[in-house]
């Protein structure tokens, strides 16, 4: 009689474990297989993981995309373990998070670059910049040097030789001719409303949230980046989660012609797709 008990008892046992834990992760629809909580910017960032989303679910990864409007929360989230990867940053940011806030992320992949552009409600074009004007940038220090580059680009302003376009700083500037003004101390999320509220000449806004309010960056930005951008948007994630498969393999679909071509297709250049 105990042995039969004892039989029953270590039966029980293990069902109550097998039901506790242990095999494939469920997400919320009862699927099985693996789920990846992965925050982005709205647009174009969460749009390309809608996109590859379906070519994962075949590999049994399921993706779970939480949207985000600014770029301070989600490696925020991703420090905290709230998720499994991030995309919407580029390396400059990354490097400079990392050493402000101590955070252990590391690059997965590059997906695509949103060339930074300048916009305006009140000149056409760089040459049209008058004097003493004003040029509204976001307080990220990685975003200055890829507005002073624009400047540099158009002839607004010279910078130093030698120095790496992502490494420059202000004091890097050696004519400005124009007496061109800075104001680098707005969030990145405000660029939109300064723009609209037609605040300042000149607002560098980066692409993402150009797109989102349906603008074409091509089309309406009165200069923008040039596509050998060093900012390339990647997908990142903890240190610890470096050789993580399943990140691998969201990194390997994103990088996949399809994708590229869905990319391409969608944003018209406005994004542009890389594949390393």
């Amino acid at each position: 009689m105990k042995k039969v008990l004892l039989g029953l008892f270590t039966l029980t046992l293990v069902l109550v474990l097998a039901a506790c834990g242990g095999g494939s992760k469920d997400d919320a629809s009862g699927d099985k297989g693996t789920t990846l909580v992965i925050g982005a910017s709205n647009s174009p960032h969460a749009v390309i993981l809608e996109k590859a989303k379906p070519i994962l679910a075949k590999k049994g990864i399921n993706l779970d995309i939480k949207k985000y409007t600014d770029y301070v929360m989600p490696n925020v989230a991703l420090d905290e373990g709230d998720l499994d990867a991030n995309y919407f940053q580029t390396i400059p940011y990354m490097d400079l998070e990392m050493k402000e806030k101590g955070y252990k992320f590391v690059n997965m992949g590059g997906i695509h670059i949103e060339p930074m552009g300048l916009y305006s409600k009140k000149i056409d074009s760089l040459d049209a910049l008058p004097k003493n004007a004003l040029v509204i940038m976001s307080n990220s220090k990685s975003d200055w040097p890829r507005v002073l580059g624009i400047l540099a680009d158009g002839g607004v302003i010279k910078l130093k030789e030698g120095v790496k376009r992502q490494d420059v700083t202000f004091d890097d500037i050696v004519e400005n001719p124009k007496n061109i003004k800075f104001k680098y101390d707005v969030d990145a999320g405000y660029l939109m409303t300064a723009y609209n509220n037609k605040e300042g000449d000149v607002v560098a806004i980066n692409s993402n949230f150009v797109v989102d309010q349906g603008m074409n960056p091509k089309k309406d930005a009165i200069a923008i980046e040039k596509t050998d951008s060093p900012y390339v948007n990647i997908i990142a994630a903890q240190e610890k989660n470096k050789d993580n498969k399943d990140i691998k393999e969201l990194v390997k679909v994103l990088q996949s012609k399809e994708i590229q071509d869905f990319i391409t297709k969608e944003w018209k250049g406005a994004v542009v797709p890389v594949s390393n």
